[in-house]
C-alpha cells in the first residue's frame, strides 16, 4: 500500500511534545480474549489516559504549536465528550483560556469532568440543542473574539497527536499482524494507520465504526466524504455524520478494511470487559474488540492490537447498555398483549405461556382515550435464545393476540 496522495505526519516529534503531558499507556496482553479466539491479542489502554480517553494527545499536541500570539486571545473547542476534556486539560497545562461550547442536553457529568479538567482556565457555555448547533455558535464566537478554533478531528497536528497512539504501540511490540481501531471523525484511525504503515508495512489496520454511524463506511465506498442524513448517537464517541476531510485522504490510503458493529454488540462486550477484566469502556472504547468476531478465522494465531479509545461511561447508562445486550443477544423482548376481557387471562399467560426461566420484567397496561384499560406492554427476558420460539408456539396454542415490538422500530421507540 502506497502512501503517495498524502505527506507523512511528524508523529515523533508530536510524540516527544506530549512526552511529559500524557500517560504512556499499557499494551496488555489479554489473556480472556486470547483464549477465545486462538490468538495473541492485546489492549491498547487509552481508557487509562489522564483524561480516560486519547483525545487530550491531538488537542494538546495543536494548541502547543501555534504561534503565542494566536494563542493569547485564547482557543474555542465544540464537544459534548471526550475532546472537550482534552481540550480543557491542555488550557490548565498551557495556561490558555478556553471556552467550552457544549450542547445544552450535555449530561451533568460529563460538563462537571469538563471543568474539574479545565479549572480556572476554562468556561462552558451551554449552547443548542444539537452538536451541530453548538459548532455552528462555537465557530461564530470564535471568529468574533479573534481567537483559535480547536477542530475535534480534521486537522494534521491533531492527527499528529492522536497517531502518537501507534508510536507507543510500535514500539512495545513490533510484530504485529493486525490493529483495529475505532473510527469517528478519523483522526485516531488517520494518524495511528499512517504511521503504522510507514514503519509496520506488514500490518494489517482495520476500522470499525457502529452500524448506526457509518460515516467512514459510506465515504470510503463513494470516495469522498459523505454527510449521513441521520445517525443512531448511541456511541457518542464514534457517532458524527461526516468524516474529516484531512482524515478521510489519508484513511483511503490506509485501512485495509472496514468493518460495521451493531450497537448491541457492542453493550454485550462492554459487559463482558467489565465482568471478566474490570475494564470501564465506553462504548466507543468497545469498538475495536466488538468486532473481533467478523474476523475470527483470520486472526488465529496472529498477534492483534485493539486499541481502547476511553472510559468516560456514564454509570446512568449502565441500565440501557444492559438493555440493548440482552435484547442483541435474543434474551429479552416486548410485546403488545391484548388479553381476553375475561377473569383468569393474566393467570393463563404466567402459568401456561412462560417457560420455567422465563421472566417478566415489564407490565404495563396502554390506557385507552375512554380510560379502560387496553392493551398490555410485556417485557419478557429469557434464560436462553434458544427459548424463543419455544414462547411464541405457547402463544398461538393459547390464541394469545399479540405485536412484537423488537421487530418495529418505530413502535418500539414510542413504546419502550
Amino acid at each position: 500500500m502506497t502512501l503517495n496522495s498524502t505527506s507523512i505526519l511528524d508523529y515523533t516529534s508530536a510524540a516527544l511534545r506530549l512526552k511529559k503531558v500524557v500517560n504512556r499507556t499499557p499494551l496488555q496482553f489479554n489473556h480472556n480474549l486470547s483464549r477465545r479466539f486462538g490468538a495473541n491479542i492485546y489492549l491498547k489502554r487509552e481508557d487509562l489516559q489522564v483524561v480516560r480517553s486519547y483525545k487530550l494527545r491531538g488537542a494538546y499536541n495543536l494548541m502547543s504549536t501555534l504561534p503565542p500570539e494566536q494563542l493569547k486571545n485564547g482557543v474555542v473547542c465544540a464537544s459534548a465528550g471526550n475532546h472537550a476534556q482534552g481540550f480543557a486539560y491542555s488550557c490548565s497545562k498551557l495556561k490558555v483560556k478556553g471556552v467550552v461550547f457544549m450542547p445544552i442536553i450535555t449530561p451533568n457529568q460529563k460538563v462537571s469532568q469538563t471543568k474539574m479538567f479545565g479549572g480556572e482556565w476554562i468556561e462552558i457555555k451551554l449552547v443548542g440543542d444539537t452538536f451541530d448547533d453548538c459548532a455552528i455558535a462555537a465557530k461564530a464566537y470564535t471568529a468574533e473574539h479573534n481567537m483559535a478554533f480547536i477542530p475535534p478531528f480534521d486537522n494534521e497536528k491533531i492527527i499528529e497527536g492522536q497517531g502518537t497512539v501507534g508510536v507507543e504501540i510500535l514500539d512495545d511490540l513490533s510484530d504485529i499482524d493486525y490493529v483495529f481501531i475505532p473510527v469517528g471523525g478519523g483522526g485516531l484511525s488517520a494518524g495511528v494507520g499512517q504511521y503504522l504503515k510507514t514503519f509496520s508495512p506488514k500490518t494489517k489496520i482495520i476500522g470499525v465504526e457502529p452500524e448506526g454511524a457509518p460515516s467512514m463506511f459510506k465515504a470510503l465506498k463513494a470516495g469522498h466524504p459523505v454527510t449521513l442524513d441521520s445517525i443512531e448517537r448511541f456511541v457518542d464517541g464514534a457517532a458524527v455524520k461526516r468524516v474529516g476531510e484531512i482524515p478521510f485522504a489519508i484513511c483511503k490510503e490506509v485501512l485495509d478494511d472496514m468493518l460495521l458493529v451493531n450497537e448491541g454488540k457492542i453493550c454485550s462486550v462492554i459487559l463482558k470487559l467489565y465482568n471478566e477484566d474490570a475494564i470501564v469502556a465506553e462504548p466507543a472504547g468497545a469498538l475495536s474488540i466488538a468486532a473481533l468476531d467478523q474476523y475470527a478465522d483470520k486472526i488465529k494465531g496472529k498477534n492483534v492490537v485493539c486499541i481502547v479509545s476511553g472510559s468516560n461511561n456514564d454509570i446512568d447508562r449502565m441500565q440501557e447498555i444492559k438493555e440493548r445486550s440482552l435484547q442483541y443477544e435474543g434474551l429479552k423482548h416486548y410485546f403488545l398483549v391484548r388479553f381476553a376481557q375475561r377473569p383468569g387471562a393474566l393467570k393463563e399467560f404466567v402459568n401456561h405461556i412462560l417457560g420455567p426461566n422465563d421472566d417478566i420484567t415489564r407490565f404495563e397496561y396502554m390506557q385507552k382515550h375512554n380510560k379502560e384499560s387496553g392493551p398490555a406492554l410485556v417485557g419478557i427476558e429469557l434464560k436462553n435464545p434458544e427459548d424463543f420460539d419455544i414462547l411464541l408456539k405457547n402463544m398461538q396454542l393459547y390464541n394469545i393476540n399479540y405485536t412484537e415490538l423488537n421487530k418495529d422500530d418505530n413502535l418500539f421507540g414510542y413504546l419502550v
